[in-house]
């Protein structure tokens, strides 16, 4: 099944991160697209694009991770050390599926492909 995904995990807690909002937005040829904005589960995951609607071209996903934070009760800096985390990728083929986990902590985070 293709499409795009995301899971995040808060390292800090030891959790996934529930009630996060994820923007994805489509960056071909100089213009920039919103295709969906929406939130994650209690296990932290998200359907962000249906395969259909995956193309070949550049992707942003941004994830609101102080306003998470600071809905947990973890220790926010005012301001935030980070506010949105920003990833910006590319799909070559559309036909497969694109997974793309963060784990994030108040003060980091990570990001890989995954499956």
């Amino acid at each position: 099944m293709s499409g795009l995904t995301t899971h995040i995990l808060d390292t800090a807690a030891g959790r996934p991160a529930a009630n996060v909002a994820v923007r994805v937005s489509a960056h071909r040829a100089g213009v920039v697209s919103l295709l969906s904005e929406t939130r994650t589960d209690a296990d932290g995951r998200a359907r962000l694009v249906e395969g259909a609607d995956l193309a070949v071209g550049g992707y942003r996903l941004e994830f609101a991770v102080a306003d998470y934070f600071r809905g947990s009760g973890a220790a926010v800096s005012d301001p935030p050390f980070l506010d949105v985390v920003v990833i910006d990728f590319s799909v070559a083929d559309p036909a497969q599926h694109h997974h793309v986990p963060l784990l994030v902590s108040p003060f980091g985070y990570s990001t890989y492909r995954g499956s």
